[in-house]
Order: C-alpha cells, then sequence, then structure tokens
C-alpha cells in the first residue's frame, strides 16, 4: 500500500476581492483539525476571483505567502489559479505546485480557456506532472481541460497516477463535467481530486474519484475540507491487471493497431469541424446548426476539397456544386 492524504478545500470566491488571506485562514484551520494532511487543493481562480482585470504576475505577495504556508505546514500546497500577467501582457489561467519546503517546483497553463465565454485568456502549451518522492507521480490540469480526453491522455502517457483538477463551474454543465471526472478516472486508470469553488466560484460538488471510477466522496453546495487518503498502489495493480480484472485500457492503447488521423490537420480528416461555425458567443434567436447538413462534410472528405476554416455552409455547398 502506498497511501497518501489529500485534502480539497471548497470555499466561496468573491469575485471584486482578493481571496489569499480566506484561503490561508482556511488552511490554517485544515491542518489544525487534520495534521495528517500531506497535499492540499484548492479551486480554480480561488486566489482573486473569476475576472481577468485582477491578473497578477506569476511572482507576487500572495505566491509568497502560500509558499511560506507550504513550508510551515510541511504539505504539497496547489492554491487553485489565478489570472497571471505575463511579461509580454498576455493573460493566462496559472496554477502552481508548491513543495513541502515552500518552493515552486512546477506551474501550468490551462490549455483550453473556456470560450468563447473566457475571453481574452491565452491558451497554455506545456502539460504539468512532477513527482511526490516515494509516492507517485500526479498530473493538473484546470477546469476545461478535463472535457478533452487528449489532455489526460498526454498526462498519463507520461506517468500520472493522480489527476489534480481545480475548476470552477457555476453554470448548468456540472453534472456533465462531474460525468466526465467518473469516465476520465476509468478511461485512464487514475484517480481524479476535483475541486469546485462556491459563490463567484462555483456551485461546489467537489469530488474525488478512485481509478475504477467509483466515488470516494462526494461534496454538496456549502463550504467543506475533505481530506481523503488514497492508494497510489491501487492505480498500479489495475494498470497490470484491468479495472476489476477487465480492461487494460492504458495497454491496449499502447498496443493500438492504428493512429488517428484527426490528430494530422493535414489529413483532411477533420474536414466535418471545419463545417462548423465560428467559435462565438450564442446570440438570442439564433438558428446556427439547424439549417446545416452535416453529411455534407464526409463529401467533402472523399472528394478532397480544400476547405478553409473561415470557410460558412455557402462556401462549401457551393464548391460540390462545382465538382
Amino acid at each position: 500500500m502506498t497511501p497518501f492524504a489529500i485534502a480539497g478545500i471548497q470555499m466561496n470566491v468573491a469575485a471584486l476581492q482578493s481571496n489569499v488571506e480566506s484561503m490561508r485562514h482556511r488552511l490554517d484551520i485544515m491542518m489544525a483539525r487534520f495534521p495528517w494532511t500531506q497535499m492540499v487543493l484548492f479551486s480554480e481562480l480561488a486566489q482573486h476571483g473569476p475576472l481577468h482585470r485582477f491578473a497578477q504576475p506569476f511572482d507576487n505577495q500572495a505566491m509568497q505567502q502560500f509558499c511560506a504556508d507550504a513550508r510551515r505546514h510541511k504539505i504539497w500546497l496547489i492554491p487553485g489559479s489565478f489570472f497571471e500577467k505575463a511579461a509580454d501582457g498576455k493573460v493566462y489561467n496559472t496554477s502552481v505546485v508548491i513543495n513541502p519546503q515552500g518552493d515552486i517546483i512546477s506551474s501550468y497553463r490551462k490549455m483550453f480557456p473556456f470560450r468563447p465565454y473566457e475571453v481574452g485568456v491565452e491558451a497554455g502549451s506545456e502539460f504539468c506532472v512532477f513527482d511526490v518522492p516515494e509516492v507517485g507521480r500526479f498530473g493538473l490540469s484546470i477546469c476545461y481541460d478535463i472535457w478533452f480526453p487528449e489532455t489526460t491522455r498526454q498526462l498519463t502517457s507520461m506517468g500520472a497516477e493522480v489527476l489534480l483538477h481545480p475548476v470552477l463551474t457555476g453554470t448548468t454543465d456540472r453534472d456533465a463535467e462531474l460525468a466526465i471526472a467518473r469516465a476520465t478516472a476509468a478511461q485512464f486508470q487514475c484517480y481524479v481530486i476535483d475541486v469546485n469553488g462556491l459563490g463567484a466560484g462555483g456551485v461546489g460538488r467537489s469530488c474525488v474519484i478512485d481509478p475504477s471510477a467509483n466515488i470516494m466522496y462526494q461534496a454538496a453546495g456549502q463550504e467543506e475540507m475533505f481530506p481523503i487518503e488514497i492508494d497510489l498502489d491501487q492505480v498500479r495493480r489495475q494498470r497490470e491487471t484491468g479495472m476489476r480484472g477487465l480492461g487494460q485500457v492504458l495497454k491496449s492503447f499502447r498496443d493500438r493497431p492504428t493512429d488517428f488521423p484527426v490528430y494530422d490537420r493535414a489529413s483532411g480528416a477533420d474536414a466535418y469541424l471545419k463545417t462548423l461555425g465560428p467559435l462565438a458567443m450564442p446570440i438570442q434567436g439564433s438558428t446556427a446548426g439547424l439549417a446545416q447538413f452535416p453529411h455534407q462534410a464526409e463529401e467533402v472528405a472523399n472528394l478532397n476539397i480544400e476547405v478553409p476554416e473561415s470557410d460558412s455552409i455557402a462556401d462549401i455547398r457551393s464548391k460540390l456544386a462545382s465538382v
């Protein structure tokens, strides 16, 4: 058995003021009540809220305080995320990993900002995995990233056994996100630690999922601290023998006989995707998607017609009519 105690802190996140002192206060309470905790995870954008006009430089006072807290409590600390204003003026949704010595050992910029709603936020391009000595390997993704299984595929291919997933979901798709969290745990045979906020920071319902897609804990809609002891040997055993002695998913993917042309942007295999409209905010009374004919995308692909992303359905029909 390789046990490790991870705690999620689900707390109210204000939009118009710093939440840093509230986070530090709850962290102190957490460690006083559950001193056996070894890692603490907060929700997405917990530090300064969901408005990117409050973006901070990477090296800021709050980060220095969190480093001191991690060192004082001798814990691994992932203080949610914050909007980072980079030196070039671009804004990213960024999370950091702080070790028990109070050092930032890794950082991660969200790869899939929640577009078209999360406007003005750039996408990151680098994955984040880190090792806890004598315990195992952890991977970090942020909120909407989990909707794209390629992100978790990459992290687990790099050896991640636990997916740390701070989220800020205050919308009606939380049920879908929870289903995705369970599916992700089963597909990639890993733990999923999913921590949401409250208030401007979400609707709560944080969860901890084991590698067999069992819900180890499901929070409700109030402030909570939930320390959970996980067993990394369960991940290793399942990846070798299969979920309940059945599907050996990662090995099956490794030994796959086929690669997927959709990942080759020049292959034309994604012609249908190019028939979809722009990534834009829905408007009142929109009829987008109601008059499209998806089968035409297959015709385009079969005819090897080049379809620029800017082409509309009318443009595509015109090209089909010309052949």
